[in-house]
C-alpha cells in the first residue's frame, strides 16, 4: 500500500519532471536527491512525535503549508523569468539555476516543507510498527527509510524520463523556452494547490 502511494505521480514527482525537462536529467536527479533528503527529517521527526503534534495544531499544520506553498510559487516564478535561459547550450555554461547544489537544496526545501509527508507518515507509518517488538521510534524510523529509499528511486526515474525528453525539446530553442516557462507555470500550480489543501 506505501509502495503505491509513493509511486503514484503527485506534486513531488510532477516538481522533479519539471526540472528535468527545463534542467536535465543531472538536475532532475539532484532534485530527487535532495526532495528525499527533506522527507527523510520528515520521517525522523514523525519517528520522535512531531507528526502527532502537526496532526493536532492547524495552526501548524498551515504555517508549514503556506511556507511550502511560497516557496514553490517563488521557485516557479524564477522559472519563468529565466526560461529563455535554458536556451544556452549546456557546454557554454549559462544560469546557475541547473547547478546540482543549488537544485540539490531546492529539493529539499520543497521536501521537508511539505505538510502532506509528515501527515502520511503520521497515519499510515504507524500501522505497521509491531507494539510488542523493539522500540517503536526505531521501527518507525527504519519503515520510514524504506519508504524514502522507494521515493527516491521512483522520483529519480520519472526526472531521468522527463530529462531524457529535454534532448529532443532542445532541437528547438523556442520550444525549449516555451517548456521552460511551463514549467514555471506547474510549479506556481503546485504552490497553488498545496496553499488550497486540506489535511485530507
Amino acid at each position: 500500500m506505501v509502495t503505491v502511494l509513493i509511486a503514484v505521480p503527485g506534486p513531488s514527482v510532477l516538481f522533479v519532471v519539471s526540472r528535468g525537462v527545463s534542467l536535465g536529467r543531472r538536475a532532475a536527479v539532484s532534485t530527487a536527491v535532495g526532495n528525499e533528503a527533506g522527507l527523510f527529517v520528515q520521517v525522523v521527526l514523525v519517528a520522535f512525535g512531531l507528526g502527532e503534534v502537526l496532526a493536532r495544531s492547524y495552526l501548524v499544520f498551515s504555517v508549514l503549508k503556506f511556507a511550502g506553498a511560497l516557496y514553490l510559487v517563488y521557485l516557479g516564478v524564477q522559472a519563468w523569468r529565466h526560461r529563455k535561459l535554458l536556451m544556452v547550450p549546456e557546454n557554454q555554461g549559462g544560469a546557475d539555476t541547473g547547478r546540482p547544489g543549488r537544485v540539490f537544496r531546492e529539493g529539499f526545501i520543497v521536501g521537508v516543507s511539505n505538510p502532506k509527508g509528515l501527515l502520511i507518515f503520521g497515519a499510515v507509518l504507524p500501522q505497521f510498527v509491531d507494539p510488542s517488538a523493539a522500540n517503536a521510534h526505531v521501527q518507525l524510523l527504519l519503515l520510514g527509510m524504506i519508504c524514502v529509499l522507494i521515493a527516491l528511486i521512483s522520483d529519480a526515474t520519472w526526472g531521468i524520463l522527463a530529462g531524457t525528453a529535454r534532448n529532443w525539446l532542445a532541437r528547438s530553442p523556442r520550444r525549449l523556452s516555451w517548456i521552460g516557462g511551463a514549467s514555471g507555470v506547474v510549479m506556481v500550480g503546485l504552490g497553488v494547490q498545496l496553499a488550497f489543501s486540506g489535511r485530507d
